[in-house]
């Protein structure tokens, strides 16, 4: 191990713990407006909320859960001035691929922990043990254990430069790489900086794509009119959704302080998307949830994440585009007839292109098996 690199295991104090416990019990809830308590058109209902909030407070069992996550080998190191927290879980396999794992917005390393058995050891899961990898799951700056945040400027560049020395220091000169959200990004700027470097890139995203055509991405043209109307009521309810976007993007130390300050303000902010993002199939468990409320509260993630997002709407250049040649696939989950015309690949193009009926906007949380799938045959089709 590069002397750079640090063993790492997760340590809440239990003061932290007491503090969170007495400021949850304390929560002071604005006044219900009636039959507002159970409808979704205003975001996350106050029912919903305080049922978890309750068993945050007196059923979550945060140190089984710290016991568990820290089964997993994690390490900090410095880069650029920044605490890089990461996993490395290096396969059994000798001869596996190294793949950087790139997490999205808002949940944290935790939400590739399910996949990496599959990823990392097929054998033991019956699979084929040339599919096999030693994953890299780094924290993004300012998330997680990879905070505070040392300075202003972690945008998608640094944060892929960041993260492609990462991979050097441990001996991985080529390496695969994926993301969704935030995490797409990332992997996007990683192949468009170091395309020498990168076997394949993998982006996986959900139909909440359809509602951003001409808000970051192009509307397609010659669709017909049933599509335009399609595309349309996407629009509007992404528009309906994308509130924390503008905020985070534009003034977020109004949204930083509450976020640092309440722990309900953080849970509402974050199970609020878990739960109108994800698949109504296949709905992220509460344990997760709370895990990741969890670890946003005790690291101040939240206020990182809208600094995150208030450096990449004010970049010069926001980088989420360019491959410089490098072999790429993406998968869309809780698909929808209109997705391809809007991110697919061009008909013909032979670009790996797969769409699922099953997860949404979180698939490793939500359908971790058919995710490593996925993977696993990109990665094969460059072999073969």
């Amino acid at each position: 191990m590069c002397a750079d690199i640090s063993p790492f295991r997760i340590e809440i104090p239990q003061a932290d713990l007491d503090d969170l416990h007495d400021r949850l019990v304390r929560t002071r809830s604005p006044y219900l407006v009636p039959g507002a308590d159970t409808e979704w058109d205003h975001g996350i209902p106050s029912g919903y909320l305080h049922e978890l909030a309750d068993y945050w407070a007196d059923g979550f069992d945060w140190r089984a859960h710290e016991a568990r996550l820290n089964t997993f080998p994690q390490f900090t190191t410095e880069i650029d001035g920044q605490t890089i927290h990461f996993l490395h879980l290096r396969s059994p396999e000798p001869d596996a691929t190294p793949l950087l794992l790139n997490h999205s917005y808002p949940t944290s390393f935790v939400e590739f922990l399910e996949a990496s058995g599959p990823l990392t050891d097929p054998r033991a899961h019956g699979l084929d043990p040339a599919d096999a990898f030693h994953v890299v799951i780094p924290s993004l700056p300012g998330f997680a254990f990879s905070s505070p945040l040392s300075a202003r400027g972690w945008n998608l560049e640094r944060t892929a430069l960041a993260f492609g020395e990462l991979m050097t220091r441990l001996g991985y000169e080529r390496f695969g790489v994926e993301g969704g959200d935030i995490g797409a990004g990332v992997t996007g700027r990683v192949t468009t900086l170091m395309p020498e470097r990168v076997i394949g890139a993998h982006t996986h995203g959900d139909r909440l794509q359809l509602g951003m055509a001409g808000d970051g991405l192009p509307v397609p043209e010659g669709l017909s009119a049933e599509e335009l109307a399609g595309l349309e009521a996407a629009q509007r309810s992404w528009g309906q959704l994308k509130g924390y976007k503008v905020l985070h993007e534009t003034m977020p130390n109004a949204l930083a302080a509450g976020l640092a300050d309440s722990p309900v303000f953080q849970l509402a902010w974050i199970a609020e998307k878990f739960v109108q993002w994800a698949h109504p199939a296949t709905p992220i468990s509460r344990e997760n949830v709370l895990i990741t409320a969890s670890l946003y509260w005790f690291t101040r993630t939240g206020p990182a994440a809208g600094d995150f997002y208030w450096e990449l709407a004010h970049a010069d250049n926001p980088g989420w585009g360019g491959t410089n040649g490098v072999p790429m696939a993406s998968s869309v989950f809780y698909s929808d007839p209109l997705v391809r015309k809007v991110v697919g690949p061009a008909e013909g193009s032979g670009v790996f292109f797969r769409e699922h009926g099953e997860g949404g906007h979180f698939p490793a949380f939500e359908v971790p098996d058919l995710f490593a799938d996925d993977i696993r045959a990109f990665f094969r089709s460059l072999r073969a």
